[in-house]
């Protein structure tokens, strides 16, 4: 069962939920196609989980919000990118492990 925790990134929301964002913004893009995407539900649904009031963690379906998708780079899914005051500072291509992830997490938590 998804985590309620886990929040749906769109073309329309994306400023507001993303770039405004007062904390780290953890974004998996993928594509409901993409069947190694899936694979990274669980994962994304614990992190959301574990991050509650640290760090946001949603989706974007790149089908669905294309203009966000190749604005911010995205060419192939599955993709994680770490966000902090709008900006990419981590990026995964390809699956990515909870440690890596959560490593990649607490040092932009700790970033100035």
């Amino acid at each position: 069962m998804a985590s309620p925790n886990v929040l749906t990134f769109t073309d329309d929301n994306w400023q507001k939920e993303v770039v405004e964002s007062s904390i780290p913004v953890v974004v998996d893009y993928g594509a409901t196609w993409c069947a190694p995407c899936k694979l990274l539900n669980p994962l994304m649904d614990k992190v959301a989980d574990a991050y509650v009031g640290k760090a946001k963690v949603g989706k974007l379906d790149i089908g669905e919000s294309q203009e966000t998708a190749v604005k911010e780079g995205v060419s192939g899914v599955p993709r994680v990118y770490i966000y902090k005051a709008g900006k990419p500072r981590r990026t995964f291509a390809g699956m990515v492990s909870e440690g890596e992830l959560t490593k990649a997490i607490d040092e932009v938590l700790q970033e100035a």
